[in-house]
């Protein structure tokens, strides 16, 4: 009963965005959302289960709704939506389709259907963000969102490691699911204060998310985020060096140099004692299984299926997946081999293609206007997308739908700055940007 209330509460929530977004006065309000509520939107319970299989092992325990799909289909509702010509959608289309062909190979259909749900969920922000992004202070705005749910992230942070807790979550249950999306809050902010913007709160937001991560104390995002950050400056300096950009650079150096204690006495105590050893053994037998299922089921075993499959049919036991540590109810730490055990062949290469295509799209869009601003901005996301590759290799987070928001704000910027450049905008620069 009381998840029906919720969701008849977020249905209401739609035509109030849809207000707000109609005035242009207030629309920035709904553009700043998009950037803050996907920290937050779980945290404050902003959220209904039409569907709940609370009990069910896999990544997607339901049929879930957030406040972040009412903004989503108000801004999809109150603007203009150019999807003929949209880049980056058929990536996303054929990721949804191979996860749909795979519902067919599930022995509980059902539940492989509820991340296909989360998939659409992903698809409608995407197509809304990209619209935003095309409004003159859209980005701008997104931006500050972003910001702002960084610091919420650091103050939680810090209340945790003040708390007792070594390895700070944030609002997001888990250190590596907040670091990994922070690397889309970092890597973009940074680019902007690379293009020109002068806000002080996107500074405030890198310093934050800089903080949170070494509060996490996870040593592979915080290896990840400091590569990130200098392929963005090597990449930024070749493709237009301004004296602006070196003055950005030594400020973010000096933040890093501030938090580096953090990071690296984080670092070391996670490697005290054998727990690291353990950890690192736990994911081979992970991938072991997970190649066991993939050798055996070439078409997959059905997406949101792998704890069940793994266990049910011996995978993790031929593996040697031992019974410490919850390790039988954990996904395999590989999102691509997540995505062959149980979408196939066919998934896998879908995934690779949703994160090659906007990788191949930014870059060649930076590199190709060297002197317009908003190719700075994309380089930072698809830095962002880069680095998301790689890390893929050892994390499964990108299957859980609060991040799967925050990918698609990275994706959605990238499509539609692209597309409003390719159809002629008249915006000249970024808002809070001056002319290198």
């Amino acid at each position: 009963m009381m998840s029906m209330i919720a969701a008849a509460i977020l249905l209401i929530a739609i035509p109030l965005f849809f207000k707000v977004l109609k005035s242009r006065s207030h629309r920035k309000y709904g553009y700043m959302l998009v950037g803050l509520l996907p920290f937050v939107s779980g945290w404050a319970n902003l959220d209904a289960a039409i569907i709940d299989w609370a009990g069910w092992p896999g990544y997607a325990k339901g049929a879930v709704i957030t406040v972040v799909d009412s903004l989503a289909v108000a801004i999809l509702l109150s603007h203009r939506i150019r999807w003929r010509g949209l880049p980056l959608r058929w990536p996303l289309l054929a990721y949804l389709f191979t996860v749909c062909i795979s519902v067919m190979f599930s022995a509980s259909a059902q539940s492989s259907l509820f991340y296909v749900f989360q998939i659409i969920r992903m698809l409608a922000l995407f197509v809304a963000v990209s619209a935003v992004v095309q409004d003159r202070s859209g980005l701008h705005w997104i931006a500050i969102g972003l910001s702002i749910g960084a610091i919420v992230q650091a103050l939680v942070a810090i209340d945790q490691r003040f708390s007792g807790t070594f390895q700070a979550a944030g609002t997001l249950g888990h250190q590596n699911l907040l670091g990994m999306m922070l690397h889309f809050v970092t890597l973009p902010l940074l680019a902007m204060l690379l293009a020109g913007a002068k806000n002080r709160i996107l500074f405030a937001g890198v310093a934050a998310a800089l903080l949170a991560v070494a509060l996490g104390a996870s040593r592979g995002t915080t290896a990840f985020v400091i590569m990130g950050i200098g392929l963005l400056f090597i990449l930024s300096l070749f493709r237009r060096p301004t004296a602006l950009k070196w003055k950005t650079i030594g400020g973010a150096c000096l933040v890093l140099i501030l938090v580096a204690p953090l990071m690296i006495s984080g670092i070391e105590k996670r490697l005290e004692g054998e727990a690291a050893e353990s950890s690192d053994l736990a994911r081979e037998t992970f991938e072991d299984a997970a190649n066991l299922m993939w050798a055996a089921n070439p078409f997959g075993v059905g997406a949101n299926q792998y704890v069940v499959v793994a266990n049910s049919q011996g995978y993790s036991e031929a593996a040697g997946v031992t019974w410490g540590g919850g390790s039988l109810s954990a996904h395999v730490h590989n999102a691509y081999l997540l995505a062959a055990a149980e979408t196939g062949w066919l998934g896998l290469f879908a995934l690779i293609s949703l994160f090659a295509s906007p990788i191949i799209l930014g870059l060649r869009f930076s590199f190709t206007r060297p002197k317009d601003p908003v190719g700075d901005v994309v380089l930072g996301v698809t830095v962002a997308m880069i680095v998301l590759a790689v890390h893929n290799f050892y994390e499964w987070i990108f299957f859980l739908f609060p991040f799967q928001y925050i990918f698609a704000i990275g994706l959605g910027i990238i499509s539609g700055l692209v597309q409003a450049r390719r159809s002629g905008s008249k915006v000249r620069r970024l808002p809070g940007t001056s002319p290198h």
